[in-house]
């Protein structure tokens, strides 16, 4: 699949830095191949069912502004999307369709055009899927 699914934390209608530490965290034990040096760029993922996705994220020095996923293989590695979104504090943004929070308190923070339309899931992997599947 090629759809592209960004992760973004967003403080008072802007997009807000993420930890990076924190998604290396979280995002390190299905890397496949290693992580890049630098700390920033792509890295291929395989979730335990052998589902992967393309991320590809952009960081400031100690910060991280955006995350990525493309080519993402629904299963195991949209649990693997869900617990990134949770763990950093961001709203799943799909490429075309209404963004995805995790608490009601959230929408507050979202940009003017996306708040209205933003749905609330749980942070799991199968409310994520039926959240991007409704649209």
């Amino acid at each position: 699949m090629s759809y592209s699914f960004h992760l973004f934390r967003f403080e008072d209608g802007e997009v807000a830095p993420m930890d990076r530490e924190r998604f290396r965290q979280v995002a390190g034990p299905y890397a496949v191949g290693g992580w890049p040096d630098d700390g920033e760029g792509a890295v291929d993922l395989r979730a335990e069912d052998g589902g992967e996705a393309d991320v590809y994220f952009s960081a400031a020095p100690g910060d991280l502004g955006s995350v990525a996923f493309t080519h993402l293989q629904f299963g195991a590695m949209v649990d693997v999307l869900a617990r990134l979104a949770e763990a950093l504090g961001a709203t799943i943004v799909p490429q075309d369709g209404r963004a995805l929070i995790f608490h009601e308190d959230a929408r507050r923070h979202l940009p003017p055009q996306i708040r209205q339309e933003a749905r609330v899931v749980a942070p799991t992997g199968p409310a994520v899927s039926v959240g991007l599947e409704e649209d």
